[in-house]
């Protein structure tokens, strides 16, 4: 398997968050084990025009690796408990970032962070990193998008329908 570089996120999020669909999400932990996640749920998040984004409030201490150029990790605590995986996409100072909301076996981006045992010290890493890497196996899969899920509050933006979601295989 290919592991990605960080040049591949490196393009618009509109086009790396169906591009992650059915890539290898690679997570070595403490112990030395290693894990691989399919990845088959995505959601974009794209400038501080896009009122779900976190950049939409401008750039500040939580959003600014988003201004840097894509392959870096953007992790952020939600409810005090969960810790939400993001890619950083695109060019700098161009904030945009893919939340992988899902994986094979776990649906929901609170549950991959848990799984991966995600915590504060993966911001700003940059991909690939000897803890965390994505590969690349060639399957392109089928998929579908949505709107995005739990933004209500951001107007005209909430109905996009930039939420993918692996249809089948």
């Amino acid at each position: 398997m290919l592991i990605l570089s960080t040049e591949f996120f490196q393009q618009d999020v509109l086009q790396l968050a169906p591009a992650l669909l059915g890539k290898i999400l690679v997570r070595k932990f403490d112990d030395g084990t290693i894990e691989r996640f399919r990845i088959t749920e995505t959601e974009a998040y794209r400038g501080e025009e896009d009122k779900a984004c976190h950049a939409a409030k401008g750039r500040t201490q939580r959003t600014e690796v988003m201004y840097h150029q894509g392959g870096k990790i953007y992790v952020y605590l939600i409810y005090g408990m969960y810790w939400m995986l993001n890619i950083v996409s695109g060019k700098e100072n161009e904030p945009q970032a893919v939340l992988i909301r899902g994986v094979e076996k776990i649906s929901g981006p609170g549950r991959v962070g848990k799984k991966l045992i995600l915590d504060k010290s993966f911001y700003g890493e940059t991909l690939p990193s000897s803890r965390i890497w994505i590969e690349d196996d060639n399957t392109t899969p089928e998929y579908i998008t949505t709107p995005r899920i739990g933004i209500d509050y951001a107007e005209e933006w909430k109905d996009l329908e930039w939420r993918f979601v692996v249809s089948k295989r």
